[in-house]
């Protein structure tokens, strides 16, 4: 697993649609897997899963994006990849799922 947090500052649907795009338009096998919205007064949170083929590692990974924000304070955007392992006990070849996460920090 490999994880990225930052804090942002703009309009929370203009980020979120650049990170779908970008996601979906980065990679050929790119695909958009869920996603979920929520609201609470002034609290949005907007979570969307990707995945997508890494052909470094032979296999499929994952990557979970939420993005928060609360009324007029900063937009937070975590970001983690998950899968691509190919060891039984212990995680080996992770270089699908750093790949992946390094495209998503070029798109912010």
């Amino acid at each position: 697993m490999a994880k990225f947090e930052k804090v942002l500052y703009g309009d929370f649907d203009a980020i979120l649609k650049k990170i779908e795009g970008g996601v979906l338009d980065g990679s050929i096998s790119a695909s958009l897997e869920e996603s979920s919205d929520f609201a609470n007064g002034e609290a949005r949170c907007s979570v969307r899963v990707f995945e997508r083929y890494s052909y470094a590692g032979g296999n499929r990974v994952s990557l979970s994006v939420t993005l928060f924000k609360n009324g007029d304070s900063p937009i937070h955007v975590s970001a983690i990849t998950s899968g691509g392992s190919q060891a039984l006990f212990f995680k080996m070849n992770t270089w699908g799922e750093e790949t992946f996460l390094e495209k998503f920090k070029e798109i912010l």
